[in-house]
């Protein structure tokens, strides 16, 4: 769990080997940041949200639970209606340990979750260069799309990364829920090296 400076506690699921092969599909990994974006739903809502079938979401959904990563939420269902939310806010992995990881296949999953992140990454960018004018003057001009080339060592690559990290944390729940003008906005951080030549 972090807590940024009022004292608000974000929980945050650390990835291990059980809950990676859960997550290492591509519609499980949108039906969790869909549940953690925009809170409880139905598997028909989410089929609907993501152009799934319902049975899809689901088998889809019970098998993020059968790994503790959503859960029900009997308490919004009427009837037979089964609603499900995400058990964290947001989970946190050190990909380098999977990466080499001895069993090819928790490699093959972790190359999955990375590259559907990525694949991610850039639809949610490009949906907003293609919607930004929809959007109030004030947000258009408060975006950010920039690129930076910096000569680092690897220990300074990780040592920027965990400080902006902890810059993005000490902006999390400075404004409630419904504040009016308010939004949630997307922050993606992508930190690698490149060839000198």
């Amino acid at each position: 769990m972090a807590e940024n400076e009022n004292g608000v506690t974000h929980k945050l699921h650390t990835v291990d080997a059980r809950t990676l092969r859960a997550i290492a599909h591509p519609l499980r990994i949108r039906l969790l940041n869909a549940l953690r974006e925009f809170g409880p739903a139905t598997a028909s809502k989410l089929g609907e949200r993501l152009g799934e079938s319902s049975g899809a979401t689901s088998y889809h959904l019970r098998q993020l639970a059968e790994s503790g990563l959503v859960e029900d939420a009997p308490e919004l269902g009427k009837g037979r209606e089964r609603w499900w939310r995400a058990v964290h806010d947001g989970s946190t992995f050190d990909s380098t340990d999977f990466r080499t990881h001895a069993d090819p296949e928790v490699r093959g999953a972790i190359d999955v979750v990375l590259h559907e992140t990525a694949t991610t990454h850039a639809q949610e960018l490009n949906t907003w260069l293609g919607t930004m004018s929809d959007w109030p003057q004030e947000w258009q001009r408060s975006w950010d799309m920039s690129d930076f080339k910096v000569r680092l060592t690897p220990e300074l690559a990780r040592e920027m990364a965990e400080k902006m990290h902890e810059l993005v944390q000490s902006y999390r729940n400075r404004v409630p829920e419904g504040t009016e003008g308010s939004a949630v906005v997307r922050t993606h951080l992508h930190a690698f090296p490149r060839p000198s030549e």
